[in-house]
Parts: C-alpha cells; structure tokens; sequence
C-alpha cells in the first residue's frame, strides 16, 4: 500500500516550512517513526517521520523547497517493510564501528549537528532509536549524563568570512539567510517602525541576592534538583511590577489596549540558528524551582534545536541577559507584539555610597525599553524602581509587597 508522508499541520502564525536535507533516499527502507527530513520554519526546525514502515518510493519536495501544513512530500510502499533487515540491538556505548563513515551516514542532520557542536564521538553514545540509530535524545542524555559542556551561542548561520590565504587576497562569500535570521530582521525592523521606542535605565545592587543564593544554593540544588540563578528573582521580579502597572503587560490592536491578566515571560536564549525566546508559562504561579527548572530545559533545547512552535509564542513580557555575554549596557529592543522587554547586563564591582560611606557592591545596569504610544514614562520609570527594590530586597518576593 502507497502511504503519503505530509507536512505537519502548523500553526497559523506559520504559513509553510523550508524542506532541509533529507536523511533518506529513494529506494531506502525506513522503520515507521524514523527521521527522513527536517523542515525550518521561521520558528524552529521539526522532524518530519515516516508514518509507517516500509519503501521510500518516491520524495515530491526537494531539499530547499518550500511546502505548507499537510502536503504530501513522499510516499511509502508499506507493502516492502518486510524487505527491511532485522532491527539489530543497540550496540554498546564502548563499541565503535569498523566503518566510522557508515556510522556518519546513519546520523540525521540534526544529530549531526548536535553531535558536532559538542564534539562528541558518535559511536560513544548508546543508541535507542529504530534500528540502533542516534536519536536527538540520546545526545542529550549522553551531554547531561557526562556535563559536556555545550558550545557558545553563535550565530553559525552566517559562516565567518575565510582567512585569506595570502597577503592581499581578500575573499568574499554570498550566504543566504535562514528562515530564522530573515524573521528575526523582519520582526526587529517592525518593531523599529510601528512602535514609539524609549528605553530607561536604573542599577540595581546584587548583593543580596547574591549573598541569599550563596546561602541556600546547595541546598536548593538537593530538594529541587535544579540550581539557584538569578534569572527565577528577576522574573518574580517582573511580575510583581507586571501586576502593579499592567499597560507593560499590555499591548495595542488597532485602537485598542490588549491587557493580560496571566504573565508569561519571554526569555531571550542565543542558539546556533540566532536568538530565541521561548516562554515560560504563568511565572505568577510557579515556585523559583519552577522557574529555573523551566529556564534550564529551553536553555539545553534552544542549544539543540529541539524547541517547539507553541514554546515560541504568546509571551507578555520579554527579559534579555546580555550580561552573559558581557554587556555592560544596552537598549533592548521590544518583542512585537509585546509592549516593553527588560535588559539585565553584566554584574560589576563599583563604588557606591551607602549611610555617606563608599563601598564596592557588585551592581547591575537595567535597561527597560518600552512602546511610549501605551506605557508612560512615569510608568515605566516606577515599573523598573519596582524591579531594583524587589531584586535589593528579595524578601518582598515571597511577602508580595
């Protein structure tokens, strides 16, 4: 029987998907539920399976065209799955293969990827996938079980420029950009030209927050299972102002005023296909656990590709750490629809004075961009003194004052 294997229905907020390279050819025996292609989307990049097993006949969509929800791109002869070897067990994580380049040949690309950006021997990594294949989750597992440290978040979707090979030869390259990268400069350029863009500055003292997770740190760690940051005070943080001037947690429609009456934060994470923000859901309600353990996830999934539509989408409020990377100071640029975004920095050693005294505290610039045609700047001003007062002073976190 010839099955068709279609694109996955996307969201509306999606309207087609870009086919990557398929991992399967024409004539290849494929298990049902194992990998043949990968779609990008503006979002993200999902896995596209075989619905049933058996003879890949016939591939519609090439590598590099575009397709939309539920069209067919191959069909499957299920009536030659019995011409499939036997499933061999997975074979031990000590083994390797005598055919290291068969081995590679096995990987989908998004394995490949994975397993090239951290460096990791292939043939080390015990497989669960059909057939003995890598799965993506077998990667993960292998990176979290053996505290591989998972690579800086570059934009490898532009390639750097080559070397030139000899004094005075200056080489150039024409790359296209991803779908990712072309909607991340639609949606900055949007942002530039629809909204009224300001951005006010406060600094906020860490020491007591640093000075509470030293403290409890460790013992966090052991009821949670998760470790302590700072990003869970700031979104608490975020909340408690979000609550107390609800047009930041706002945005316009047409001549309308949306407001939310629920608080889901953005968190802004770089992965090697560009910036992403996914959300974590009503921070309001969840525990600081809840929080980091959140954070955590979509930092590791951002890193492997792996993050869904549905994660992307729908935040209220937007927070950026550019600190990590360095930053002392910055204006943050809103994440339309949203109506302001929050911009921590790095944490430095100043001088401040404290009762006519000067003393060094770790201090941290905030920047808080906002739309001025919804939010004004008396709000957003008394919005980000909400944040340094809540972050100085972790205790009203947990009182709700």
């Amino acid at each position: 029987m010839i099955v068709d294997v279609k694109i996955p229905q996307l969201p509306e907020s999606v309207p087609d998907a870009t086919l990557l390279e398929w991992s399967k050819q024409v004539g290849d025996i494929v298990a049902q539920d194992e990998v043949l292609v990968e779609l990008e989307t503006d979002k993200v990049v999902l896995e596209v399976s075989a619905p049933q097993g058996g003879k890949l006949t016939e591939i519609v969509k090439q590598a590099g065209e575009t397709a939309v929800s539920d069209e067919v791109i191959a069909r499957l002869d299920t009536s030659a799955a019995g011409e499939a070897a036997p499933t061999p067990a997975p074979a031990p994580a000590a083994e390797t293969s005598a055919d290291p380049a068969a081995d590679e040949a096995q990987l989908s690309p998004a394995v490949r990827k994975l397993v090239d950006d951290h460096q990791l021997d292939p043939a080390s990594i015990t497989a669960s996938g059909p057939g003995g294949r890598l799965t993506k989750g077998d990667v993960l597992a292998h990176i979290e079980q053996s505290g591989a440290q998972s690579p800086a978040p570059t934009q490898t979707s532009t390639p750097s420029p080559p070397v030139p090979a000899t004094a005075g030869e200056r080489g150039e390259r024409r790359v296209p950009m991803t779908r990712l990268r072309q909607r991340i400069a639609e949606r900055l350029l949007q942002a530039q030209q629809t909204a009224a863009i300001l951005t006010t500055f406060n600094e906020v003292n860490m020491q007591p927050v640093m000075d509470l997770r030293k403290r409890l740190r460790d013992d966090f760690e052991k009821t949670h299972g998760v470790r302590l940051g700072f990003m869970s005070f700031f979104a608490k943080a975020a909340v408690q102002a979000l609550k107390a001037f609800p047009a930041v947690n706002a945005y316009i429609e047409g001549t309308d005023i949306v407001y939310h009456d629920y608080y889901d934060i953005g968190v802004a994470v770089g992965s090697p296909r560009g910036l992403v923000v996914p959300v974590v859901r009503d921070v309001d309600q969840l525990s600081f656990a809840g929080v980091e353990g959140a954070i955590a996830e979509y930092g590791q999934r951002a890193q492997a590709g792996t993050l869904g539509i549905d994660e992307l989408t729908g935040g209220t409020f937007t927070i950026s750490n550019g600190g990590v990377f360095g930053s002392m100071l910055s204006t943050p640029i809103l994440n339309p629809p949203q109506s302001a975004i929050l911009g921590m920095h790095a944490t430095q050693m100043r001088p401040v004075v404290e009762d006519g005294e000067i003393v060094a505290r770790p201090m941290m610039y905030l920047a808080l961009s906002y739309d001025h045609r919804i939010i004004d700047g008396r709000e957003a001003v008394q919005f980000l003194v909400t944040i340094k007062q809540n972050i100085e002073d972790p205790g009203r976190l947990l009182l709700g004052v």
